[in-house]
Protein backbone atom coordinates (compact mmCIF):
# COMPACT_ATOMS: atom_id res chain seq x y z
CA UNK A 1 0.00 0.00 0.00
CA UNK A 2 1.39 3.36 -0.95
CA UNK A 3 1.66 6.09 1.70
CA UNK A 4 -0.98 8.17 -0.12
CA UNK A 5 -3.42 5.24 -0.13
CA UNK A 6 -2.68 4.55 3.52
CA UNK A 7 -3.47 8.18 4.39
CA UNK A 8 -6.70 7.99 2.38
CA UNK A 9 -7.79 4.82 4.22
CA UNK A 10 -6.92 6.27 7.63
CA UNK A 11 -8.77 9.46 6.70
CA UNK A 12 -11.88 7.45 5.84
CA UNK A 13 -11.64 5.59 9.15
CA UNK A 14 -11.37 8.89 11.04
CA UNK A 15 -14.29 10.29 9.07
CA UNK A 16 -16.46 7.28 9.98
CA UNK A 17 -15.57 7.58 13.66
CA UNK A 18 -16.41 11.29 13.54
CA UNK A 19 -19.75 10.51 11.88
CA UNK A 20 -20.47 7.93 14.60
CA UNK A 21 -19.60 10.45 17.30
CA UNK A 22 -22.00 13.07 15.89
CA UNK A 23 -24.71 10.64 14.68
CA UNK A 24 -28.33 11.44 15.43
CA UNK A 25 -31.00 8.83 14.61
CA UNK A 26 -33.93 9.78 12.43
CA UNK A 27 -36.39 9.14 15.27
CA UNK A 28 -34.40 11.20 17.76
CA UNK A 29 -34.70 8.54 20.48
CA UNK A 30 -31.61 8.23 22.66
CA UNK A 31 -31.63 4.41 22.72
CA UNK A 32 -31.88 4.16 18.95
CA UNK A 33 -29.17 6.80 18.49
CA UNK A 34 -26.83 4.85 20.78
CA UNK A 35 -27.58 1.59 18.93
CA UNK A 36 -26.88 3.20 15.57
CA UNK A 37 -23.64 4.83 16.81
CA UNK A 38 -22.46 1.46 18.10
CA UNK A 39 -23.42 -0.20 14.80
CA UNK A 40 -21.40 2.36 12.82
CA UNK A 41 -18.31 1.87 15.00
CA UNK A 42 -18.56 -1.93 15.00
CA UNK A 43 -19.19 -2.14 11.25
CA UNK A 44 -16.21 0.12 10.52
CA UNK A 45 -13.95 -1.79 12.92
CA UNK A 46 -15.00 -5.15 11.48
CA UNK A 47 -14.58 -4.19 7.83
CA UNK A 48 -11.29 -2.33 8.31
CA UNK A 49 -9.86 -5.26 10.32
CA UNK A 50 -11.07 -7.73 7.69
CA UNK A 51 -9.40 -5.78 4.90
CA UNK A 52 -6.20 -4.70 6.67
CA UNK A 53 -4.06 -7.28 4.84
CA UNK A 54 -5.35 -6.47 1.34
CA UNK A 55 -2.45 -5.61 -0.95
CA UNK A 56 -3.99 -5.65 -4.44
CA UNK A 57 -4.35 -1.99 -5.57
CA UNK A 58 -7.58 -2.73 -7.49
CA UNK A 59 -9.17 -4.38 -4.47
CA UNK A 60 -8.03 -1.53 -2.21
CA UNK A 61 -9.60 0.97 -4.61
CA UNK A 62 -12.83 -1.06 -4.64
CA UNK A 63 -12.93 -1.09 -0.82
CA UNK A 64 -12.35 2.67 -0.70
CA UNK A 65 -15.15 3.26 -3.21
CA UNK A 66 -17.49 1.03 -1.22
CA UNK A 67 -16.66 2.91 1.97
CA UNK A 68 -17.28 6.29 0.36
CA UNK A 69 -20.57 5.08 -1.14
CA UNK A 70 -21.80 3.73 2.21
CA UNK A 71 -20.87 7.00 3.93
CA UNK A 72 -22.73 9.10 1.37
CA UNK A 73 -25.82 6.88 1.36
CA UNK A 74 -25.89 6.73 5.16
CA UNK A 75 -25.65 10.49 5.48
CA UNK A 76 -28.17 11.12 2.71
CA UNK A 77 -30.87 8.78 4.04
CA UNK A 78 -29.89 9.21 7.71
CA UNK A 79 -29.78 5.42 8.03
CA UNK A 80 -26.48 3.77 8.98
CA UNK A 81 -27.51 0.33 7.71
CA UNK A 82 -26.88 -0.67 4.08
CA UNK A 83 -29.93 -0.22 1.86
CA UNK A 84 -30.80 -3.66 0.45
CA UNK A 85 -31.64 -4.30 -3.16
CA UNK A 86 -34.69 -6.29 -4.12
CA UNK A 87 -34.37 -8.55 -7.11
CA UNK A 88 -36.82 -11.33 -7.87
CA UNK A 89 -35.19 -14.77 -7.51
CA UNK A 90 -35.14 -15.60 -11.22
CA UNK A 91 -35.69 -12.09 -12.58
CA UNK A 92 -32.35 -11.50 -14.27
CA UNK A 93 -32.42 -14.11 -17.03
CA UNK A 94 -35.27 -14.52 -19.48
CA UNK A 95 -33.69 -16.89 -21.96
CA UNK A 96 -34.17 -20.64 -21.84
CA UNK A 97 -31.30 -22.75 -20.63
CA UNK A 98 -29.90 -20.31 -18.07
CA UNK A 99 -28.96 -22.20 -14.96
CA UNK A 100 -29.14 -21.24 -11.32
CA UNK A 101 -25.35 -20.86 -11.30
CA UNK A 102 -25.65 -18.30 -14.08
CA UNK A 103 -28.39 -16.52 -12.08
CA UNK A 104 -26.05 -16.28 -9.08
CA UNK A 105 -23.30 -14.86 -11.31
CA UNK A 106 -25.70 -12.23 -12.68
CA UNK A 107 -26.85 -11.35 -9.14
CA UNK A 108 -23.25 -10.89 -7.99
CA UNK A 109 -22.48 -8.64 -10.95
CA UNK A 110 -25.64 -6.56 -10.43
CA UNK A 111 -25.03 -5.99 -6.71
CA UNK A 112 -24.35 -2.31 -5.91
CA UNK A 113 -20.88 -1.42 -4.68
CA UNK A 114 -22.10 -0.43 -1.24
CA UNK A 115 -23.32 -3.99 -0.57
CA UNK A 116 -20.25 -5.94 -1.68
CA UNK A 117 -18.91 -6.61 1.82
CA UNK A 118 -22.21 -6.54 3.71
CA UNK A 119 -23.15 -10.18 2.99
CA UNK A 120 -19.65 -11.37 3.87
CA UNK A 121 -19.75 -9.76 7.32
CA UNK A 122 -23.34 -10.30 8.37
Amino acid sequence: MTPATRQEVLGLYRKILQIAKNWQSASGQIEETMREKEYIRNEARTLFQKNKNVTDPKLIKQCIEECEARIEIGLHYNIPYPRPIHLPPMGLAHKQGRTLRHQEKLRKISKPIYLKSHDEVS
